[in-house]
């Protein structure tokens, strides 16, 4: 026997036998074919034929034609033919057969059950069973490794977070502030780029720089992030509109450690009128949605959704 995926001939010819037994039409032959899960369009032909002439073919006959076509193939049908075999070895309902073919469905049932025990093609389909079944523990087993890297990422995150808060030095506590977030933005694989710097001509230097880059759902956000010692107010708010303005279907995030003031929040407001869309956090927010372990991309989905249609730009969903 070249291929171990392959009936052997003793089964083969067990399998033949037996089919027609259990099944008292021959529409019901084919029907057992279907329910294992071979296509139909593998036997179309002989449907056909049984159709038109009903008396041309047997079931013996369909069922040969239909397995040989089956055992042909090592990969594609393997499943079927595992299906096969277990719909005929687990078949119990012999009271449903035809009365005078019980007693032998009965003893070729039991002579399939020991077949398939000690043949090496039903071990070896018991292996690829097997080895199937290995292939999704790894997959569960990489999924939880994944699951727990990610909550130590986000632990390590937090911890970083909260210790910005005993930094006494404005300007190292902004560029963390960046490092941190975009590290957290890394986590939900929403991050393009961050600490975006974009030239001028030769000689003019940076002319512009965004502490961030995400994407959610196809939109580009830009973000800013800002840890001032007073309230944010309109004119960070309109230099932040301003890089939104000049790049087509860009959205804009703010983040803020000292909250927004009356004139910053109306800033954001008045854009929306003009379709720019800027989602405004502050820094309490963020601790809150990040120690409880708040999944981001769709608190930031909620708070997008809140700004379009409450046309609230401000707004804590937590």
């Amino acid at each position: 026997m070249n291929d171990i995926y392959h009936y052997p001939p003793d089964l083969f010819d067990l399998v033949v036998q037996t089919i027609p037994l259990l099944n008292r039409s021959k529409k019901a032959v084919l029907t057992f074919f279907n329910g294992a899960g071979v296509e139909v369009t593998l036997y179309k032909d002989v449907a056909a034929e049984l159709e038109s002439n009903p008396d041309s073919i047997s079931k013996y006959e369909i069922c040969r034609i239909i397995l040989e076509r089956i055992n042909q193939n090592s990969d594609k049908y393997l499943r079927q033919r595992r299906e096969i075999l277990k719909r005929i070895t687990e078949f119990e309902a012999f009271s449903t057969c035809w009365e005078s073919d019980q007693l032998k469905a009965k003893g070729l049932v039991s002579e399939i059950q020991k077949v398939i025990n000690v043949k090496d093609s039903f071990t070896r389909m018991k292996q690829e069973r097997d080895n199937e079944q290995k292939i999704r523990q790894e997959e569960h087993r990489k999924k939880i490794q994944e699951i727990q890297k990610r909550k130590e990422r986000v632990e390590r995150i937090k911890k970083n977070l909260f210790s910005l808060f005993n930094e006494t030095n404005p300007q190292k506590r902004g560029k963390s502030l960046e490092s941190v977030l975009n590290g957290y933005f890394k986590v939900y694989e929403i991050l393009v780029k961050e600490d975006f710097k974009r030239l001028g001509e030769p000689g003019e230097g940076i002319i512009e720089q965004l502490d961030g880059i995400v994407e959610v759902d196809n939109q580009i956000f830009l973000v800013e992030m800002k840890w001032k010692k007073d309230s944010i107010g309109s004119d960070d708010i309109f230099s932040h509109l301003g890089r939104i303005y000049h790049r087509a279907n860009a959205h804009g995030i703010f983040i803020s450690a000292s909250g927004y003031s009356p004139s910053g929040v109306t800033a954001a407001k008045e854009a929306l009128i003009k379709n720019a869309l800027l989602v405004m956090f502050d820094l309490e927010e963020f601790v809150k949605v990040i120690d409880g372990e708040i999944d981001f991309k769709n608190y930031l989905r909620d708070k997008i959704k809140t700004a379009i249609i409450e046309k609230e730009p401000y707004k804590r969903m937590i």
